[in-house]
């Protein structure tokens, strides 16, 4: 077996969780205002007017002078401790379960297949551990401050739910979220496999100009990132889509009237909206979610690569 890499922390997965929950956060706090109109646009049922970015342009203008600088970052603590929970959790298992599968080298790369079952276990977890951060997010979203019933944040919506609804309503829309996991395993399947052509097509490069490949050197750039990244989310999101549209419906308080269940959700968006209605928000949700995997993976992969090295370097020492 070769030799493993250093670990900053007790181990490698716990640096990558690090690297996760730091990426989740920075990219919250740049695209909570995206955020919020997307999943305002996927519990609205009414006709949609005009072009995405006109849509958009206008959601952001509206909130801001009905609610404030301040009303574009409503729900910002759920959101935060979703993304970051969720990122942070979700390449903790995704690691360990890689080591696992590669008998415990994980300088040994994997089939597609591995990486697709890696990812939508370690997604699937993830999925059911944080479900309530979501449900707070998606009906902070869906209200303003002075909605009736209104939640005042994070905490206050997980005891409000668990008083009307039990500990199960906090747990609301997870069969959905379990079906989303494809996403997740679409996309790092793509992932993985371009990061490892780039990685093999670098170590050509240096060893072609006579140097030698150490782990100072085993990044790849923030360009090379971002494209992947994109790439790799536009697939798993074109196929994935509609169940965050069924899952955003059933979650929102004001609307379990008309979306009880997963059935009769898929059945009445198909019935008064047809096809386009399984994409409400599609539009926003790409422009929110391909510059925030950007984000998200270049502050990542950075983040994974200076712990990395700083431990290399302190066992060094």
């Amino acid at each position: 077996m070769a030799k493993q890499p250093s670990s900053f922390f007790a181990t490698t997965a716990v640096d990558h969780a690090v690297a996760g929950l730091g990426a989740g956060v920075v990219t919250t706090l740049c695209l909570n205002p995206l955020d919020l109109i997307k999943v305002k646009f996927q519990v609205d049922t009414g006709a949609p007017t005009g072009g995405v970015g006109k849509q958009i342009f206008h959601a952001l203008r509206d909130i801001q002078q009905s609610q404030g600088w301040k009303g574009l970052y409503r729900g910002i603590s759920p959101n935060i401790a979703g993304n970051a929970s969720s990122w942070g959790l979700y390449f903790l298992f995704y690691n360990m379960l890689k080591k696992q599968a590669a008998g415990g080298d994980i300088n040994q790369p994997l089939s597609a297949a591995q990486y697709l079952i890696c990812s939508a276990e370690a997604s699937a977890v993830t999925a059911v551990i944080t479900n309530p951060l979501w449900l707070v997010r998606v009906r902070m979203f869906a209200t303003t401050k002075d909605s009736p019933h209104a939640y005042r944040g994070l905490w206050d919506g997980l005891t409000s739910i668990a008083k009307t609804d039990g500990v199960a309503g906090l747990f609301r829309g997870t069969t959905l979220a379990l079906v989303g996991v494809s996403n997740g395993a679409i996309q790092f399947m793509a992932y993985e496999k371009m990061k490892a052509w780039g990685f093999d097509q670098k170590r050509k490069r240096v060893e072609r100009a006579g140097k030698t490949y150490n782990q100072e050197l085993d990044k790849l750039s923030n360009l090379a990132y971002s494209t992947m990244s994109i790439s790799s989310k536009f697939i798993a999101s074109a196929a994935t889509y509609p169940y965050q549209v069924v899952r955003s419906r059933i979650q929102n308080n004001a609307q379990q009237e008309l979306f009880p269940d997963i059935s009769t959700t898929i059945m009445r968006t198909w019935k008064q909206e047809g096809l386009r209605g399984f994409y409400r928000g599609l539009g926003t949700s790409l422009i929110r979610v391909l510059p925030g995997n950007c984000i998200t993976f270049v502050v990542y992969e950075n983040l994974a690569w200076l712990l990395r090295t700083s431990a290399a370097r302190r066992d060094a020492r």
